[in-house]
C-alpha cells in the first residue's frame, strides 16, 4: 500500500469509493454536487480539489454578475447563436442566485456600464447604434423591453477622465466571490459531500471495477462515474478537450473613501473591468489582450505590462490625477476555446467534462453545474 499517512478513518470517510467523483472545487464543481446529491441523496459524491482553495478563477475573480457589454456582444456575435449563449449566462445567474440568496451573495442589482474614450469616438457610435439591436433581441431573455441604454449624461457623477461616452446595462449586478465560494462550501458539507483540498489529481485509470483516480498525495478514490470541472486546467488530463487557459491579473487599491463608483464598468472590449467594493477599494482586472500568447497559462503570476497597463488605467481614466496604493494583486486563469459554449458532455465512458466557460464563469457556473448533475444523475 502507498505511504501516505492516512489512518483507517480517513480512508472509510474521506477517500476510498465513491459513487462520483468531482474533480475540481469552484464553482461548477460544488454546484454539480449540490444538484447531485438534491437528486441522488444516497449517492456517495466526493469532490477533489489541487489546491487550498479553488485553484482557478472562482474564488480570484472580481465579483461581476454580468452577462455581456455590447462591444463584446458584437464580438461574440460573429461566434454562434448569441441570444442563446445570452441565455445560458442570464439563467446561469439566476439559479445562482436561487440557490445562495442574494443576501448571502451580497449580490448589488447596481448595473453595469461601459466607458469610451473620446479617442473611441467611432467604437462608441457603432455601439450606440447598436443598442436597438441589442435590446430586440434580448428581451426574450431578460424580460425586459430594454437592456442597454446610452448613460453618457451619467459621467459627471463618475469624474473619470477623457471618458466621452457611457452605455448602461440596467440588468448585471455585483457579488462578492468570496461570500459565495464560502456558502457553496458550506452548502456542499452539509449535503455530506467531502471537500477534500490539496487532493491533485493526476491520473484517471478506467477498468472493470471503475474509475481509478491517483491522487498527488499517495491516496486515491474509485468511482463509478467521474466530473471534470477544473476550466481551464481541463487538458491536464483530458488533453483531447478545446479548452485553452487564459490568466487575468487583478489589483485592489487602498480604501479611497472618496470615491463613489455604483456600477460595475467594462472597459476596453470587455478586457478591462472595475468596480469599488464595500470598502471603498477599487479592484481592477484585465489586460490579457496585450499580450495573449503570454497569458494563455495556468501558472499564476504577474507581469509588468499587464500591471503598467492597469495602473495607467487607474490613474489616467478611474482616478485622474490620484496614485492610490496598491494593497493587493493577484491572478486566475479562466478556460476559453473556439466556441462560446461550454463543454458539458461525456469526453469518456462514465467520464464527464463540464468546462470552458470563457470568462463568464459567474454567469454560466450554477447552470453549468445543474446541468452536468443531471446527466450523471441519469449516468
Amino acid at each position: 500500500m502507498p505511504n501516505t499517512n492516512l489512518s483507517y478513518w480517513e480512508h472509510q470517510s474521506f477517500f476510498g469509493t465513491a459513487d462520483v467523483a468531482i474533480i475540481g472545487a469552484g464553482l461548477v464543481g460544488l454546484t454539480a454536487a449540490i444538484y447531485l446529491k438534491q437528486q441522488r441523496p444516497t449517492w456517495r459524491v466526493v469532490v477533489l480539489e489541487r489546491g487550498a482553495l479553488p485553484s482557478g478563477a472562482s474564488t480570484k475573480n472580481a465579483g461581476f454578475a454580468c452577462f455581456g457589454s455590447i462591444s463584446e456582444l458584437l464580438e461574440q456575435e460573429k461566434r454562434g447563436d448569441l441570444q442563446a449563449v445570452v441565455a445560458a449566462r442570464w439563467a446561469g445567474l439566476a439559479r445562482l442566485r436561487a440557490l445562495l440568496g442574494d443576501a448571502e451573495l451580497d449580490y448589488q442589482p447596481v448595473g453595469g456600464y461601459e466607458l469610451f474614450r473620446h479617442e473611441e469616438a467611432a467604437l462608441a457610435a457603432e455601439c450606440r447604434d447598436k443598442i436597438d439591436y441589442f435590446n430586440a433581441l434580448l428581451a426574450p431573455v431578460v424580460g425586459h423591453a430594454r437592456t442597454f441604454r446610452d448613460a453618457s449624461a451619467e459621467a459627471g457623477q463618475f469624474s473619470f477622465g477623457g471618458v466621452g461616452t457611457l452605455l448602461k446595462n440596467d440588468h448585471e449586478g455585483s457579488l462578492d466571490a468570496g461570500r459565495m465560494m464560502r456558502a457553496l462550501l458550506a452548502r456542499a458539507w452539509a449535503a455530506d459531500v467531502p471537500v477534500l483540498t490539496s487532493c491533485t489529481v493526476e491520473d484517471v485509470e478506467t477498468t472493470a471495477t471503475g474509475h481509478h483516480l491517483r491522487l498527488a498525495n499517495g491516496a486515491s478514490v474509485v468511482a463509478g462515474q467521474v466530473l471534470l470541472a477544473t476550466n481551464a486546467f481541463a487538458t491536464e488530463l483530458l488533453p483531447e478537450l478545446a479548452v485553452k487557459p487564459g490568466r487575468g491579473q487583478v489589483l485592489v487599491t487602498e480604501p479611497l473613501p472618496g470615491v463613489h463608483l455604483p456600477g460595475t464598468f467594462h472597459y476596453d472590449h470587455g478586457y478591462a473591468y472595475f468596480r469599488q467594493l464595500a470598502d471603498h477599494r477599487i479592484l481592477l482586472g484585465g489586460g490579457r489582450n496585450l499580450d495573449f500568447a503570454a497569458e494563455a497559462t495556468t501558472a499564476p503570476g504577474l507581469t509588468p505590462r499587464v500591471q503598467h497597463y492597469l495602473e495607467n488605467l487607474l490613474h489616467e481614466v478611474i482616478v485622474p490625477g490620484q496614485r492610490p496604493r496598491i494593497d493587493y494583486r493577484w491572478s486566475g486563469v479562466m478556460g476559453f476555446g473556439p466556441a462560446l459554449a461550454p463543454i458539458i458532455d461525456w469526453v469518456r465512458p462514465g467520464v464527464l467534462a463540464a468546462v470552458r466557460c470563457n470568462g463568464m464563469g459567474v454567469a454560466l457556473g450554477a447552470g453549468i453545474g445543474w446541468e452536468a448533475a443531471e446527466k450523471l444523475a441519469d449516468g
